[in-house]
């Protein structure tokens, strides 16, 4: 399915960092993070960036049989962030060429601008995706 997005859509999400988005819970089992400071992981503040534009998304297409799947992002991460301070993500549809959908993101925290750049995602039947990835999986 190839849903028709307003486009001007645009979308603002806040989310407050808790503990256990930072560095040193990004890969438990990795002793090299444990050593890192308690800060927003990039890691984390992608997949923060990518749910803003999944809520922005969701409301124009018929969730969840439709969804989308990220498939590029080009964030740069600007500034720390520590637990406790409130995280506004801006995204902004910039163009959509059939199901491929790009994104203008930047984010805040309330003293600096944490991230700014694009992120691409890609319309997809859930059906569909998921009995291919069945094919993929290995037996259990």
């Amino acid at each position: 399915m190839t849903a028709t997005l307003p486009e001007d859509m645009a979308y603002e999400f806040s989310f407050t960092i808790p503990p256990d988005k930072t560095v040193p819970h990004l890969y438990p089992e990795a002793p090299e993070f444990q050593q890192m400071p308690s800060v927003l992981a990039t890691g984390f503040m992608v997949g923060l960036c990518e749910w803003a534009c999944i809520k922005a998304i969701n409301p124009h297409i018929d969730w969840p049989a439709t969804q989308t799947l990220g498939t590029h992002v080009n964030l740069s991460h600007l500034a720390a962030s520590p637990p406790g301070l409130s995280v506004t993500v801006k995204v902004k549809l910039l163009s959509q060429a059939g199901r491929k959908l790009t994104f203008a993101i930047s984010a805040h925290d309330g003293i600096d601008t944490i991230t700014e750049g694009t992120h691409e995602r890609m319309i997809v039947e859930a059906a569909r995706f998921n009995e291919k990835l069945r094919h993929k999986t290995p037996p259990a």
